[in-house]
């Protein structure tokens, strides 16, 4: 291998592999490679299709009582590329390929890794709605994982492919907490070990210093719904609450001030208990919302809250017991007001979806090649700089993020 040539192809799928392998989510969330891009390619802007689960409701009795079978698909909008730009002395041309990979590709492909992993984390966050623990206070017991895992359960979540991802600082609490609770001496020996939680109350653990930090919003004032029945009575082809949101009316808030919410703030409802979608069930406590963008209040104290998941309170996407009545109090559960707290997260591997495209590969170069792996796309791209006598090369991954069952996640807060 040290004496083979550095090729393109070479470049672009070593600086995968060392990508895919230094990455804590890609193997475990779904992970989508678009080929009808692969002649093309893709761009900025550009919306790939993703086919949604279906649901449907229970006929009771004989008669037969048919209903259209609602297929819906989840467009996911390809964000602006990301990568690495670098360049290189002509003289390294004649390095190994063993060293050229230890200079160049390792470092840059852990880079890429580090990049797409705090892209994924972030919107995994910001799109979750189930949310436990203390803000402030850094999970440490069985609990607050147990909890994490009802808030699954209750939206009939797969039993398997469960995953948590701690930071740092919470896997120290989380592991130093449970080392010796109901674990084999196999499972305490390598807590010992590693550090790591490894596979536990349901879920196997993992470590990441991509974990995101949200800001809460700078609330004020005592807030309330505003009109009786805000959200959906009988759900159909496009009230998929995966996909969905409702716009809810409120009033109550300090007046004129911007950021009262921010978006990926959580609040719930008096009165709006959850459901579980399968059985449709009271499961006994308040549906938590997820804010999808900033909100500011008017000079009167009213804003106008978007949320997910949509408020549904009928048919086969049933996802609350009632919509909400008029004067319903807010209450806001991710912390305390302009205060910082880390979102880790509980997930099935089917909560979210990466979509990755081929992008053009552009002609008068002196090495162009991209290439897939794992259902990540990259893109090689070098030139020369006749002026100081470099290669000028570049990386660019080109990605789009979704959430497609955001309801079997669950922030773990800290």
């Amino acid at each position: 291998m040290a004496n083979s040539l550095i090729t393109s192809s070479f470049i672009t799928n070593e600086t995968l592999r060392v990508l895919h392998n230094n990455s804590v989510y890609l193997d475990k969330i779904n992970t989508s490679y678009e080929e009808k891009f692969a002649k093309e390619g893709a761009k900025a802007g550009s919306t790939v299709n993703v086919r949604m689960p279906v649901q449907g409701t229970v006929r009771s009795g004989a008669t037969a009582s048919f209903q259209d079978v609602n297929e819906t698909v989840k467009p996911i909008t390809i964000q602006p590329e990301f990568g690495i730009d670098w360049a290189f002395q002509d003289f390294d041309l004649t390095l190994t390929v063993d060293n050229f990979s230890k200079r160049y590709l390792e470092p840059f492909g852990k880079r890429l890794a580090t990049e797409l992993d705090a892209r994924i984390a972030a919107a995994m966050y910001q799109t979750t709605s189930n949310f436990v623990g203390t803000p402030g206070t850094t999970p440490a017991t069985a609990a607050v994982i147990l909890n994490a895992g009802v808030k699954l359960d209750n939206n009939a979540c797969p039993a398997g492919d469960r995953y948590v991802v701690l930071n740092p600082v919470a896997q120290a609490g989380v592991v130093g907490g449970l080392s010796t609770l109901f674990n084999s001496s196999k499972e305490i020996s390598e807590q010992y070990k590693t550090g790591s939680m490894g596979t536990a109350l349901g879920f196997e653990f993992a470590m990441s210093q991509n974990i995101p930090p949200h800001t809460v919003g700078g609330l004020g004032g005592t807030p309330l719904v505003n009109g009786a029945n805000q959200g959906v009575t009988n759900s159909g082809a496009t009230d998929n609450p995966s996909a969905n949101t409702t716009s809810l009316v409120t009033d109550g808030w300090t007046a004129a001030a911007a950021n009262r919410l921010k978006a990926g703030d959580i609040i719930t409802i008096t009165g709006v208990n959850a459901v579980n979608p399968a059985n449709k069930f009271d499961t006994g406590v308040q549906q938590q919302f997820v804010v999808t963008a900033d909100v500011a209040s008017d000079v009167a104290g009213n804003a106008t809250i978007v949320i997910s998941p949509a408020i549904i309170a009928g048919g086969a996407y049933k996802n609350v017991t009632a919509r909400p009545a008029d004067n319903a109090a807010i209450q806001i559960v991710t912390g305390s007001a302009n205060t910082t707290y880390s979102q880790n997260m509980a997930f099935h591997k089917d909560a979210f979806t990466l979509v990755t495209v081929d992008m053009d590969l552009p002609g008068g170069m002196d090495m162009a090649s991209r290439a897939q792996y794992g259902g990540v796309s990259l893109r090689f791209v070098r030139g020369f700089d006749i002026t100081n006598n470099k290669r000028l090369c570049r990386f660019d991954i080109l990605a789009g993020y979704a959430a497609m069952r955001p309801e079997h996640a669950c922030r773990i807060t800290s």
